[in-house]
């Protein structure tokens, strides 16, 4: 199936993070923060998602009419490390083909501020891909946001659970919008030229 033109089928997008006020901030809610961006670019407000474990908005991206795309943000409300079981019901509710399922995720490996955008892959130890990986395969879409690595001999959990730091903070709106951009251009034009514009 070509992904970029069945528009009957709707993508899945996926902020990963943790839920409650406390983790708000941390570098490791950066999808939460994305996908927040998203819902406000549709106009839609956050709901429970039935049964599964999982707050959607439902809504449409791209110009009006046939070049328009369906779409449904997701957060996770189970804790990043237990993802995949939300993620998947929503995909069994959705009739959802794994590729296209978009995962906004928080990259160490990547500079901060930077994006890279691919089609499956490793998990990287990052615990929210793991449980997607294992709920239903790895054939899915990956929006990586760049948070570096930490400093001197900090736990990397340490790190990613903390807020972005005041520094960071500068440039955080404009990192998010980018990659609210990124996935719009994912959805719209395909994984090749989404790649071409924001991978760097």
């Amino acid at each position: 199936m070509d992904v970029t033109t069945d528009a009957g089928v709707p993508w899945l997008i996926v902020g990963l993070g943790n839920p409650g006020p406390e983790y708000a901030m941390n570098r490791h809610n950066v999808g939460f923060m994305v996908v927040d961006l998203l819902a406000e670019r549709v106009g839609g407000r956050f709901k429970r998602a039935g049964k599964a474990q999982a707050q959607v908005v439902e809504g449409r991206i791209g110009p009006p009419g046939p070049g328009s795309r369906r779409v449904v943000l997701a957060k996770p409300m189970s804790f990043m490390n237990l993802s995949g079981g939300p993620v998947n019901a929503l995909r069994d509710f959705y009739k959802v083909p794994v590729e296209r399922i978009v995962a906004v995720h928080d990259e160490l490996d990547i500079d901060y501020a930077t994006l890279r955008l691919k089609l499956g892959g490793g998990d990287n130890g990052h615990n929210g891909l793991k449980s997607m990986t294992k709920a239903m395969g790895s054939d899915y879409h990956r929006v990586r946001c760049g948070i570096g690595r930490p400093p001197g001999r900090m736990p990397v959990a340490d790190f990613v659970l903390r807020d972005f730091s005041s520094a960071e903070r500068k440039e955080l709106d404009w990192f998010v919008d980018r990659a609210a951009d990124a996935v719009e251009c994912l959805v719209l034009d395909g994984l090749e030229r989404a790649q071409g514009t924001y991978n760097s």
